[in-house]
């Protein structure tokens, strides 16, 4: 409470000043720079957002998450295992080069290879080889069927680079989309242009700075006196109320997919016991979390999946907040509480992103009333991130961005041929059923069929909670009037940039 007063204090205080701007520059408002703009490397959330306005990919996906043409203005299938891309002609990259089949290859190869360590290549694990036929047409020989390769070869799960790209890539990102990368200063900004010789419609947007503010109060301060113009999905709730006040500023709210999860290193001894993790997950009142610190901007999550999703399935386990429940499966596992009533010490890791902050801060107070002592520890978001990838955590909590919207995820974040760095089975989580459904699905072209594989697999992972889905969060826009035509999607993409105008 006394940290909403003082936010909405410093806003008051701060009136409406302004200071003076380049015109033909829109500052777009990030807690954390980018990990890595090598669509090919990069997976956390702001190198994805990115690398979708940087990159295309051979596919892309509607609002209803079905396929439509990108870089390939058509495809074939002969048979389940036989890909055939016909790619669009006079495509070229940033620096003039033209876009071939060629530089299809080399993307695919150069992450199966290791020419590049890519967390994704596990994703082209079912590809045999992928052949030039011509400049235009690419196909992808398979070793299996496999049902997720379009979706692994869409717009935001990869990007073409050009042939010959290597590991060094990254310091200058060059693509085929509509915007182009012009700099970055690492924990500073990323700074990039319209590509106006982009094949779809080039933006209207001239320049974007995205400035990497992690203070969650100076971002605020930054709208607050117009030095920022957007920010999305990485406010505090109780700025919105002071800031939908502020006159040129402008919010924009819409249901989301974007999922917060809470995920457990099962190789930890204390959350190697299922009872444990299922404990923990009754001991966590998510009702009033989203009430109190999300001021009702998100919906209760029961799967990876959004609900409007053909796979998803809300026919699971359950552990809503009940901490009898809670207390009883600790004392089951063993872990009966000492004479100061600690259980157990976990250790939780976080960014120094103000609302993950704010997230941990509360389960440490949720779980102690079931005799779990939660320590905190809060990094810069660089060695966070890099402590979770390298499986270095008891605990820590993120938002899947994007990827959660195909059933893909399941394989990628569960299961046992998705460690790091071929993955995001970032717990090593391994159950032989999982494996053995999810490649099932993957393989099977009867979509009822499909659908009861993921049924079973969200099952699974609900009775065993190698991660906790905690909720949907809405997606949140607040911007400055002077941009127009702002249309947030639900993954909470920056992608509204390609269509929205500065006013003169």
């Amino acid at each position: 409470m006394y940290k909403a007063l003082a936010l909405a204090a410093i806003l008051l205080l701060a009136g409406c000043r302004s200071t003076p701007r380049d015109p033909r520059t829109v500052v777009f408002l990030i807690e954390s720079s980018p990990a890595n703009l090598d669509p090919r490397v990069g997976t956390d959330g702001q190198s994805e957002h990115i690398d979708e306005l940087l990159f295309d990919g051979l596919v892309a996906r509607d609002a209803s998450f079905h396929f439509t043409p990108a870089l390939a203005k058509s495809w074939d299938q002969p048979d389940s295992r036989t890909l055939i891309f016909h790619l669009r002609q006079g495509v070229r990259f940033h620096d003039g080069r033209a876009m071939t089949a060629r530089d299809v290859v080399w993307t695919i190869d150069s992450m199966r290879t290791g020419a590049v360590i890519s967390p994704k290549a596990a994703a082209y694990a079912s590809v045999d080889s992928v052949e030039a036929a011509d400049p235009h047409t690419v196909i992808f020989h398979l070793k299996h069927a496999d049902n997720f390769l379009l979706t692994n070869l869409s717009t935001g799960a990869i990007g073409i680079v050009p042939e010959g790209s290597g590991r060094e890539f990254w310091r200058h990102p060059v693509g085929t989309g509509p915007f182009r990368f012009v700099s970055q200063q690492i924990d500073q900004d990323v700074i990039v242009e319209r590509n106006p010789a982009s094949w779809a419609a080039a933006p209207k947007i001239e320049r974007v700075r995205f400035a990497v503010v992690p203070d969650a109060i100076t971002e605020s301060l930054e709208l607050e006196k117009g030095s920022g113009d957007v920010a999305i999905n990485s406010l505090p709730m109780d700025a919105f109320e002071v800031l939908a006040q502020r006159p040129h500023l402008k919010l924009e709210d819409t249901g989301g997919t974007e999922i917060q999860y809470l995920a457990f290193n099962v190789r930890d001894p204390l959350l190697s016991d299922v009872r444990v993790r299922q404990a923990i997950a009754c001991a966590i009142d998510r009702k009033l979390i989203i009430e109190a610190l999300l001021r009702g901007h998100a919906r209760p999550a029961l799967s990876l999946l959004p609900p409007s999703h053909w796979a998803w399935s809300g026919d699971v386990a359950r552990y809503d907040y009940d901490p009898a429940r809670a207390e009883q499966l600790l004392d089951e596992a063993g872990r009966r509480a000492g004479p100061n009533g600690v259980r157990f010490h976990l250790t939780m890791k976080t960014s120094n992103d103000e609302g993950t902050r704010l997230l941990a801060a509360v389960l440490q107070q949720q779980l102690a009333r079931v005799g779990i002592a939660l320590d905190l520890r809060s990094y810069e978001y660089a060695t966070f991130y890099s402590d979770v990838t390298h499986g270095a955590f008891q605990m820590y909590s993120l938002r899947w961005i994007g990827g959660n919207e195909q059933p893909d995820i399941f394989n990628y974040a569960f299961s046992t041929a998705r460690f790091p760095p071929k993955g995001g089975n970032r717990g090593h989580y391994s159950n032989a059923r999982l494996d053995a459904v999810l490649d099932d699905a993957a393989a099977n072209s009867d979509t009822e069929k499909r659908r009861v594989d993921y049924a079973e697999a969200q099952q699974i992972l609900a009775r065993d909670l190698p991660a906790i889905n905690l909720w949907y969060q809405d997606t949140i826009v607040v911007h400055n009037r002077r941009l127009t035509h702002v249309v947030p999607t639900p993954s909470g993409s920056y992608t509204f940039l390609e269509t929205a105008e500065l006013a003169p």
